[in-house]
């Protein structure tokens, strides 16, 4: 046999997988390891070289809470359901920030850990879902919070229900979680190419709370701006996340349903850009 006809005789074909819908899930699942530590590093290097460390966990939602219900509370009198007004705010920027934080530390993910993304292999969707665990534990921190808040005024007699709907309690944590995961995919995806997006996140996202019914409930809304306000999933997350904890919010199947369907759709979505720009990135960062 000639020396070209051998040449032609392959044992074994090499090719690169560029398929737009190969997810590589099965792969996230043997890095859980690597997982685990990207989590611990996250938690340890943000606070390592602060003072007060964990205790920041506490001090932010606390501070917020006290200048809101100062500026809206106090000032422009905005209705709270008839909740005691740091109850109502704190209940709001608990859900929220869990969601806001998955939302803007992921949308750097690409720009944050470029040296590691051309150095070595690991399935990337590894680092975005760390934020999201490590995350998890902030938001820990800041829900035992509220709940003291909620003792403190539950032995003051003021009257609020803890009601049948805090069963879904671990799903609204799940569609927080997922969303500001798919929104913070698809933005860190964009910014490979244009970086102007990266300076417009964290003043988009504080202006998407004005949105959202943190700082105001559904039902204190002018009925014509109402529709547009249920239009951000957000808005039946949190408003689900008081009904649950204090029996007041406009709680509805409907609408955590529109939440959760909006959720899955935009975490797919994020998912295949994400899928998509990671082959490639490295030439654009």
């Amino acid at each position: 046999m000639k020396k070209e006809e051998l040449l032609k005789e392959w044992d074994l074909t090499i090719e690169g997988s560029s398929s737009l819908f190969d997810l590589k899930f099965k792969d996230v699942w043997r890095y859980r390891d690597l997982l685990l530590m990207f989590v611990k590093r996250d938690f340890v290097s943000f606070y390592k070289q602060t003072i007060l460390g964990p205790l920041w966990f506490f001090i932010q939602p606390l501070f917020t809470t006290i200048i809101y219900t100062f500026i809206f509370g106090k000032l422009a009198k905005i209705s709270t359901d008839g909740l005691p007004q740091p109850l109502f705010y704190m209940a709001g920027i608990t859900a929220w920030n869990y969601f806001a934080d998955c939302l803007t530390k992921t949308s750097t993910v690409f720009r944050d850990n470029s040296n590691i993304f051309g150095k070595v292999y690991f399935p990337r969707l590894i680092l975005p879902l760390s934020i999201v665990a490590s995350n998890l534990v902030r938001f820990g921190v800041q829900m035992l919070l509220f709940l003291i808040t909620m003792g403190y005024y539950y032995w003051s007699g003021t009257l609020f229900t803890v009601t049948w709907a805090l069963v879904m309690f671990p799903v609204l944590v799940l569609l927080m979680a997922l969303l500001g995961l798919g929104l913070g995919l698809i933005i860190t995806a964009m910014t490979t190419k244009y970086r102007d997006l990266a300076f417009l996140v964290t003043f988009g996202v504080q202006l998407l709370m004005y949105t959202t019914t943190v700082i105001y409930p559904l039902s204190a809304a002018p009925e014509k701006y109402k529709h547009l306000i249920e239009l951000n999933p957000m808005t039946g997350i949190i408003e689900a996340f008081r009904y649950s904890f204090l029996g007041k919010g406009e709680f509805s199947v409907l609408s955590l349903g529109y939440s959760a369907i909006v959720t899955v759709v935009v975490l797919l979505l994020g998912i295949l850009i994400f899928n998509k720009t990671e082959k490639t990135f490295v030439d654009t960062v």
